[in-house]
Formats: structure tokens, sequence, C-alpha cells
């Protein structure tokens, strides 16, 4: 007779883990021998990989205030760095730092103004270069900020692309025949306005069909189209270290775009007439200048809001920002007024700002129409240039505070200055001259020639 004694479910559950136990401590023998085959190199890289495990959980424990202290010194160091670049000194000038520290700060409040025009001689004839390529009158340019490239187009539809160093044309973007937007890859009418971002990625073109083509700068290949406004595109202005382009229009209307989102933002009302110039710098706004509404807006964009500055003395039809703070404007009148965005009239105005009147056709005197402005940013150096038959640019010196403007020089200029800008180092002024002006043709001047005029500016001790 045999017996057979029932193992409870307890004891099934011991041995179980009894035998889980002495699986484990086999397997941790063998694995404790394996490692102690493992050469010291691999021993070490372990150790590294724990030291850098160590290392990347403490900066995940950083605080807000630890990683703001670690940037301004990375950026303290950055400014030190270049300051002994630039001045190829083995000990660093700390007072070089302190003094551009105070510089930028002075730049965001737009109180900077670096005494540049003082500093100038006049150019002589070897100092100016000019650039011919267009068929038709030009009317804007741009400048890369690197001051490499020159971008310029004209009434031809053209978008041209130039060395600035050779003057010699790198791309060639033809303007098309009325009928072939569909098909053709550039504008097929005027191009009136021209802009290129900080960074030199995305170039923007507007024209009198009413949109606006985004290009890469590098190659010159279309990568986007934005359409929207009612009217010709008559002005175009990135906002400084960002991909936001702000458009303005005949149709009386400021667009805001994003380049990053390739998207549409918003649109601004408020002029009473054609928008005929905008531009904008670091702050999140834009102004722009309403012709024969005689105002200037400053757009605020977060705020939602808009300044209104009144000109008593006639049209505004260029303005162009000094700095956050001031902005000089020039009209149909001849005057050239410097504006504050603290008071509402112009704190100095110069009439008749070119004053050598020439007669028409007809020996009517005829007064110098101010067909475009310019200004070296943060400095106290602006430019100016006319319609007129005897065409030149002028060079000014902007007092203290921005509250006296006295001519320093004319550089002779035969044709309409359409357009004008300063290289971003200051020591060129570019200009794009046609035999008519940009927004119509109410005369036409036959010994001018359509081309881009550079004039470099020499400084004192420099010659």
């Amino acid at each position: 007779m045999s017996f057979f004694i029932k193992e409870s479910g307890k004891s099934k559950t011991k041995n179980r883990k009894r035998t889980v136990a002495e699986k484990s401590q086999v397997k941790k023998k063998i694995k404790r021998q394996r490692n102690e085959e493992i050469e010291s190199d691999s021993d070490e890289s372990e150790n590294e990989r724990k030291v850098d495990d160590i290392e990347a959980s403490e900066s995940e424990e950083e605080t807000v205030q630890e990683k703001r202290l670690r940037l301004t010194k990375l950026y303290l160091s950055q400014l030190e760095e270049e300051e002994r670049d630039k001045n190829e000194l083995k000990e660093i000038d700390g007072d070089a730092v302190a003094h551009r520290l105070k510089d930028e700060i002075l730049e965001q409040r737009g109180k900077l103004q670096r005494k540049v025009a003082e500093t100038l001689v006049a150019p002589s004839s070897d100092d100016i270069r000019i650039l011919r390529g267009h068929k038709l009158p030009l009317t804007c340019l741009v400048v890369s900020s690197d001051s490499q490239f020159i971008y310029s187009a004209s009434k031809d539809g053209a978008i041209i692309k130039w060395n600035f160093e050779t003057g010699k044309k790198i791309k060639v973007i033809s303007g098309g025949r009325k009928g072939t937007e569909e098909t053709h890859i550039g504008h097929t009418t005027h191009v009136l306005a021209l802009a290129i971002s900080t960074d030199n990625k995305f170039l923007a073109s507007g024209c009198k069909n009413k949109v606006i083509h985004i290009w890469n700068p590098q190659t010159m290949d279309r990568i986007h189209t934005f359409t929207g406004h009612r009217d010709s595109i008559s002005g175009l202005a990135f906002r400084k270290g960002t991909h936001q382009l702000f458009s303005a229009s005949h149709d009386r209307s400021v667009k805001v775009w994003n380049l990053d989102e390739m998207a549409y933002v918003e649109t601004l009302f408020g002029h009473q007439d054609s928008i005929t110039a905008i531009d904008s710098l670091t702050r999140d706004r834009a102004i722009t200048a309403g012709s024969r509404d005689n105002t200037i807006r400053i757009w605020k964009i977060p705020e939602e809001s808009q300044l209104v500055f009144k000109n008593q003395s006639g049209s505004i039809d260029c303005v162009r920002l000094i700095n956050e703070e001031h902005m000089i404007s020039g009209g149909e009148d001849g005057s050239v007024a410097i504006w504050s965005i603290m008071k509402k009239k112009p704190i100095v105005v110069v009439p008749k700002a070119h004053d050598n009147v020439t007669c028409s056709e007809g020996g009517l005197p005829q007064e110098n129409w101010i067909s475009s402005v310019a200004a070296l940013h943060n400095s106290d150096l602006v430019a100016t240039g006319t319609c007129s038959r005897d065409s030149f640019v002028r060079l000014w010196l902007c007092g203290a505070g921005y509250r006296s403007l006295t001519p320093l020089f004319n550089i002779p200029v035969m044709g309409t200055v359409n357009d004008l800008q300063f290289t971003s180092d200051g020591r060129h002024l570019v200009a794009a001259v046609g035999q008519e002006h940009k927004w119509g043709r109410w005369w036409r001047l036959k010994n001018a020639k359509n081309s881009i005029v550079i004039v470099k500016l020499n400084r004192k001790g420099e010659m």
C-alpha cells in the first residue's frame, strides 16, 4: 500500500523561489568572472560614461539663474575674443568690452549716435564706380549684410545679383512678358521693392502686379510667392535679426508675413493715401510714409496700435530709420526732416534741401524733389537723393541729439536717384539711378544712364 503526500501551494511557491534565487546567484557568479576578464580600457570607458551621465543629470538640474549666469559669461568671453582679434593684442582690454556693452545698450534704446560724418572727406571721381546691366530705370536695391553682394531691380522686371568687389553680374532673373505670369519664374512688370533678411537667408521682391516673390539669395531660386495686396507693392522691409517681413502697398495697407512658416500674419490699416516707403529695425514695429496724406506712421505690432506724425509742409515720399528713436524723411516739396518718436512734429526741417534750382524746358523754375533718403544706422551720417535734371546725392551731418542738419558735400549723379543705401560697415554708399522716377514717367532724363552708382567713403588719414 502506497501513500502519496500532496504538497501544498505554499510549498511549491517556496521551491520555485529557491530555484530562481539559485539561478540568479549562478548568473551573478558568471557575470563577475566575465567582468574580471574585461580589459582595463573598457573599465575606463565605463567610468567615463558614468561621469557623462552624472554631468548630464547635473545640467538638467541647472536653475534659470545659473543658466543666465553661464550664458552671460559665454557672451562676455565672445566679446573679449572679438576685441582681442580686432585690436591684435595679447592682453584683453576690459575698457573696450565695457564700451561695447554700453554701445549695445544705447543702440537698443535708440540713443546711440556714432560720430562718423566729420571724419569723412569728399570723394573724388576715382572713388565712384558705375555698374550697368538693366535696360530700364533702376527702382530699388539692397546690399547683403556682409557687403559682398548687391541685388538690384528695375522697370524691366529683372533682378540682378552683383559681386560687390568686382562689379560683375552673378545671376540675372530676367523680366517676363505680360500674360506669362503663370509660367515665368520672375516678375513680368516693374519691380518696385527689394529687401533682404539680416542673415542673408531670404530675399523679397515686390512689383506692380501685387505679388511678392521670396528668393534664396545664394542661388536666386524662387522659394515662395505671396499674394493678398490689392495694388502695387511699394515697399518691403525685414525686421532686423528675424524673418518677419513687412510689405507696403499703394492699396494703403501694410501686411505682416512670417517667412519661417511662409505664412500671412495680419493686415494694418490707417493711411489715407498710397504708402510709398517702409522701414524697420530691431523692435517689433515698422514705419511708413503715406505720401500725400502727409503722415509718417509707426506701427507697434504687439500693442496693436499706431503713432501718427503729421508734416505741415507737404507730402512725405521716402522715410528711413536712423535708429530706434529717430527717422529721416523727404518729399516732393524738396524738404528734408528729422523726426523723433517722442514728438509729433519734426525736430528739424531743411526746406529746399537740394538748393540747386533748375529751370524746366518751358523756363519755369523747378524744385528738387527728394526721391530717396538713407541713414547709416546709429550714426550722425545721412544721405539724400533727388530726381531733378542736375541730380546729385548730398551727405549730411546730424548734430547732437539729431537737432540740426548740416550739409557735408555733394556727389554728382546724372539721373533720378530712386534708392540709396549705406553698406553696414559705412564704407560705401550705393545708389539706384534711372532716367525716370520709379513711380511714373513725368519726365525722362535722356542723358542719364540706368545704373548702380557705388561711392567709396574715405575717412581722414586713410587717403
